[in-house]
């Protein structure tokens, strides 16, 4: 039987920047080329970077409203503190999904060992957007660890990680705002993936390590493959003249379809949200 591809659209290079307290980031989106896609508005992948001791970076307290913030951390680890009163450390192959909601203070930083002994820390961070309607929701922290997330075996050894959403039959165990897949998959040589997210939904194929086809056309580290909104499948093989580990990321989700306006830490619909949001900032809203 035959199957109907998912048509690419664009594959987006990432770009190198600096984030947080100086931490090197390597991002696809947003860029100059490309500001968002919807209902995602931003990825970036921090590291791999090795710190000696003491050297290790993080993210200071800092605000957020509007939309959610993902962090996935595949070597390393990082306390979580918020002004909702949460404190979690996130550790090799854990995630933290926080939905900033109405409005959260919060830092990400090296844990006293990491601080102290030094060592990798690699991971991703992904910002969300959340739909007018639910911009000024409560925040709410979800942390899980790396043996809770859902997990599928291919068939040469690779194995996928799921975050949210379904991808191989397998569901992963965060409670999303709105409809998303969320997934990493470490394949093997001949390892074979195919996704089928709902034809309505954004869809994306982020690679970050190796070198893989999807649905026809290779795709190096550093690139991202994003698809039209059409039914369809997205077949992501590592069946190619190379004996190396390809890893990558699986996103999709609903788009929101709405205005954005976005300003630093905050992203609204309008600017006088925009306003609000750092008036009640800078008077101490936030932090309760």
């Amino acid at each position: 039987m035959n199957v109907t591809m998912r048509k690419i659209v664009r594959v987006i290079n990432s770009q190198r920047t600096t984030e947080g307290g100086g931490f090197k980031v390597r991002r696809p989106f947003p860029t100059s080329e490309v500001e968002d896609i919807d209902p995602f508005l931003l990825l970036d992948e921090m590291g791999p970077a090795d710190y000696a001791p003491h050297k290790a970076l993080g993210a200071p307290s800092h605000p957020h409203r509007g939309f959610e913030t993902v962090t996935y951390l595949m070597d390393g680890a990082m306390v979580h503190e918020d002004s909702i009163g949460t404190r979690a450390v996130i550790k090799n192959g854990g995630v933290q999904w926080m939905t900033a909601g109405s409005g959260v203070i919060h830092s990400e930083l090296p844990t006293d060992d990491m601080l102290a002994l030094g060592g990798r820390m690699h991971g991703f961070q992904l910002w969300v957007n959340l739909s007018a309607e639910r911009k000024m929701i409560p925040p709410r922290y979800q942390g899980y660890e790396a043996n809770e997330l859902a997990q599928v075996k291919l068939a040469n050894g690779g194995i996928i990680k799921i975050v949210a959403g379904e991808v191989h039959g397998a569901t992963g165990p965060v409670e999303t705002t709105s409809p998303m897949t969320y997934a990493h998959a470490v394949m093997q040589p001949n390892d074979l993936i195919e996704w089928s997210p709902d034809a309505t939904h954004t869809a994306l194929v982020h690679v970050f390590a190796g070198v893989v086809s999807v649905n026809g056309e290779q795709i190096e580290s550093g690139q991202m493959v994003v698809f039209d909104r059409s039914a369809g499948a997205i077949k992501i093989d590592s069946d190619l003249e190379s004996d190396e580990t390809v890893q990558l990321l699986i996103i999709g989700g609903a788009p929101l379809n709405e205005p954005i306006v976005r300003y630093g830490p905050f992203v609204m619909n309008t600017r006088q949200e925009i306003v609000d949001a750092v008036n009640d900032y800078q008077n101490g809203v936030l932090v309760k």
